[in-house]
């Protein structure tokens, strides 16, 4: 498959059924082509790689969905899905199974990291590479923005869970997007009010006290990604906004006592750092995957 710069490759729209759950997913590229799985941060969706799908699409099948309670995805109320990381993992999972992905390369940001390394912790096998932007493992990566959230895990109160909701409004949501960007003027203001749209849904604030509370659960878990990255040492390629004040550039350095070998770039942005730094990553991804991922296709 190759692309034009007139016609990149076209992004397709679609849901699946996973349980009783609709998960929405952008797809791109070839049946056949090496899989890339696109999981994205809070509070945003598969909305965040609309420029990196196509990007990648002509040499990968690009695969990006959007977690239960952001995007399109279903978001039924907490009563009736546990809104956990774990459950998230099962998720994207069975989605994967069902889109016939037995293989593939991991993009992983924010709320997406914990996702991925759990999907990693489950099935080792299956990750072929990681890419990892802005995507905490580690406690050197989390600094005092975190104290709210850490009341939080503390006492999960509804003084504690009203403390939180700034968080959960525009001029948060847009701190998100600008906070370390030298030139305000490249990101797209789109790109925050499409998030906070879908925040701003009746009900959904519960959804993400109830995501937030669970975080604590994949701190928990650091011991056990750490052990996972010395143990299979999955090519990884590092790429961190040095300005962003959600994850410090500390968490980036912190990889590489497991990942040795791992690759790193430190871009001068902040914690969406594809909103501005598209030029500059996209040949860093396209180099590092042509590297690994010819070594994991299939015979």
């Amino acid at each position: 498959m190759s692309a034009s710069p007139d016609f990149p490759p076209v992004t397709y729209h679609r849901s699946n059924k996973v349980g009783d759950l609709t998960v929405f997913y952008r797809e791109a590229g070839a049946a056949d082509a090496p899989v890339v799985v696109l999981l994205h941060g809070f509070p945003s969706s598969s909305h965040m790689f609309r420029r990196l799908i196509p990007a990648l699409a002509d040499q990968y099948r690009v695969i990006a969905p959007d977690l239960p309670g952001f995007g399109l995805s279903d978001m039924p109320p907490p009563a009736e899905f546990p809104y956990s990381f774990a459950a998230f993992a099962d998720i994207i999972d069975q989605l994967l199974v069902q889109l016939g992905a037995g293989q593939y390369a991991l993009y992983v940001m924010d709320y997406g990291a914990p996702v991925g390394f759990r999907l990693a912790l489950l099935h080792p096998e299956r990750v072929s590479a990681l890419v990892i932007q802005n995507g905490n493992a580690y406690e050197a990566g989390m600094g005092d923005f975190w104290a709210t959230t850490r009341a939080l895990w503390a006492d999960n109160s509804a003084a504690n869970r009203d403390a939180m909701r700034p968080f959960l409004k525009l001029a948060a949501t847009r701190f998100q997007y600008v906070a370390g960007v030298r030139d305000v003027a490249r990101i797209d203001p789109a790109a925050w009010i499409h998030d906070q749209f879908f925040l701003d849904r009746p009900g959904n604030e519960e959804i993400q006290f109830a995501i937030m509370y669970d975080y604590r659960t994949n701190v928990a878990l650091y011991p056990a990604f750490h052990d996972y990255f010395r143990n299979f040492q999955p090519p990884a390629l590092i790429l961190w906004g040095i300005n962003d004040p959600i994850f410090l550039p500390e968490g980036a350095q912190a990889f590489r006592r497991d990942l040795p070998q791992a690759e790193l770039h430190r871009l001068d942005t902040g914690h969406f750092a594809l909103e501005d730094k598209a030029d500059e990553m996209v040949p860093l991804i396209r180099q590092f995957l042509g590297r690994h991922l010819h070594r994991h296709l299939p015979n």
